[in-house]
This record gives C-alpha cells, structure tokens and sequence, in this order.
C-alpha cells in the first residue's frame, strides 16, 4: 500500500505516519513546515518519502499521486486569531489547498480519500452531545475554511465518485502538538507554564469542558476510516467524554490564574460518537487520565515554546476580542 498524508509532518500527520508504517505502507509526506516539524519525522529516516510544497499552489508535487492508494489531507493552518488576522493566507491553505489535492486525486484515480475537518464548524452547538447533523456555525475563519474545504471534498465525492471521508475532530491533544508562536491550543500553553513553574492562564471560571481527544484515537479514526468502504459521510471524532479545564489543570497539578472569557467560544464541545462507532467499529482508547500522563512523559517537547501570562494572552487576542464580541451565540 502506498499512502500520502498532506501535513505528515505536523502534530496529528506525524501520528498518522507512525501508524501507517506499522502496516507497512509506503508513506509520502506533503508538507511546506509551517506549522509542521523536520523532527517529527526523525524517527522514521528512511521510511518516510519527504517533499516540501505549498499546496496551495500547482507543482511537481502532484505527480506524487499516481500509484497512490490513500490519501489523507491534514495540511492546513490552524489557530484562531491568525485566521481573523490573515483570512487570504487561510482561505489560501485551507480552501485553495484542498481543491489542489482533492483535483490531484481526482486525476490519479486514487481508492480511499480522508478530510481532515473540524468540530469548530459547530460553533456554539445547541445540542450536547453534538451530532453531525447539527447546525453549522462558525464563529472565525479558520472553522469557516475549514468547513469550505469540507464542502469541496463532500462535493467531489458526490460529482466526482471521489472514495472520500470526512472526520471532524474534538480538541486534539498529545505529544508533538505545536509549539509555535501563535496563541493557540490549551494544552501547549499549559505545558510551556508547567515547565516554567509559571501559573496555568485558566479563561473564564474554568468550568467550560472540551472533548479532549489523544491523537493515536485520532490516527486510528483516520486509519479505519480509510479501511472502510463508505463514502460521501462524515463523522465526528471524539473522546466520548467532556473534561472540564479545572479537572485538566488538577491533573497537571500547579497554580493558576483567570483570565477574561472569550467571545464565539463554546462553553462545551463534545461529541456524539455514535455515528462512527455504529458504521466504521471505531471506540476511543485513551482515557484523559491516560493521556495526560502521556504528555507530561513527553514534557520536553515544549521546552522551547513560549511561555504566556495574562498580559501576552491579552495582547495576542485583542483582535479575537475586537472582531468576534458581536459574533452570534
């Protein structure tokens, strides 16, 4: 079997990677190291097939797709605030770049297509636990770009015949997640403030809950998903619980401090399951317990990330806080 993941060499694509070299498969990773890290393919020298591109824009890298049995598209940008900053660069990655690579697959014929998509196209859902059947609301445009690809892969599917799943995911956490400048994901910016014996920046009171999700569920999901033979669907990915921030600080045990609550936030995310356990036999395995654990193992990984207070936060989201109040809820 011969798999290309786009943003193979990211938080979630590294992930995938180790998974499907473990079935034997001849991995080639698409990634232009935006966000993505050399590093996290290390481990796999010599296993791995390595080309850096935009895909965002037409290259050589679309002759990768013949002989290609499966396709994963993670490659995007993430975050929320840069999206609010820079729409063009995400509408860009995010949009332009899924059409480059569903058009690629198309070409090539391949047999099994997974779209990485987000739980943040829900917005602030009205029903908890979330199905896919609910509204779509996004509140920024990272989760609209990230919708729009959605709509493209959904779209060549149905048009196109193209083999396509999509997977939308809940709160992502685990070893290798990114460690860049941008403010962003909870549990990189808790770890770098327990590594720096500084305070945990808690928003709000600290009761809102996250489905949080360990990435090897997360590449299992991806991997079973491609295994299927359904098409044209999508299906949240979760863990099949809610953790609240006050229970994830207790677990990585430290000070803390509060910080204002943050316009078009959900005060949950967690998603209903059901769908994907029913059609594909997929079940989460990681407990939060087991994979936080985990991640304070592989502390060391964010050793070099920036370390916020309550005055960088605030300055890093004035923008969140000047476009997103009148956002509605």
């Amino acid at each position: 079997m011969k798999s290309i993941v786009t943003g193979g060499a990211g938080f979630i694509g590294s992930h995938l990677v180790d998974l499907l070299i473990k079935h034997n498969h001849h991995v080639v990773v698409l990634d232009d190291f935006s966000t993505g890290r050399p590093e996290n393919l290390k481990h796999m020298d010599g296993d791995v097939e390595l080309c850096e591109c935009n895909l965002a824009e037409q290259g050589n890298w679309v002759n990768l797709f013949h002989g290609v049995d499966w396709v994963f598209h993670l490659a995007a940008l993430a975050d929320i605030v840069p999206s609010i900053q820079q729409p063009q660069a995400y509408f860009q990655s995010n949009v332009d770049g899924t059409f480059n690579v569903i058009q690629a697959s198309v070409g090539a014929g391949i047999k099994r297509f997974v779209y990485a998509a987000s739980s943040s196209c829900y917005g602030i859902p009205a029903v908890y636990p979330t199905p896919e059947t609910a509204d779509i609301r996004p509140q920024y445009p990272y989760a609209l770009t990230k919708r729009l690809g959605e709509e493209l892969v959904l779209h060549w599917a149905n048009v196109y015949q193209l083999p396509a799943l999509s997977l939308r995911f809940f709160n992502v956490y685990g070893p290798r997640s990114r460690t860049s400048g941008t403010y962003g994901a909870v549990f990189g910016v808790f770890l770098a403030q327990k590594l720096n014996n500084q305070p945990y920046t808690i928003v709000g009171d600290g009761t809102q809950t996250r489905d949080f999700t360990y990435v090897t569920d997360i590449a299992s999901a991806l991997f079973t998903a491609a295994s299927s033979d359904r098409t044209g669907e999508i299906y949240n990915v979760g863990s099949g619980q809610t953790v609240s921030v006050n229970r994830l600080v207790e677990l990585l045990g430290g000070e803390s401090v509060h910080i204002p609550k943050r316009p078009g936030e959900p005060d949950c995310t967690f998603a209903d399951i059901s769908k994907i356990k029913a059609d594909l036999g997929w079940h989460p395995q990681v407990p939060i317990e087991k994979g936080v654990a985990e991640v304070i193992q592989n502390i060391d990984y964010w050793r070099h990330a920036p370390v916020w207070t309550p005055d960088t936060i605030a300055g890093a989201t004035k923008d969140w806080f000047k476009y997103l109040s009148n956002s509605p809820s």
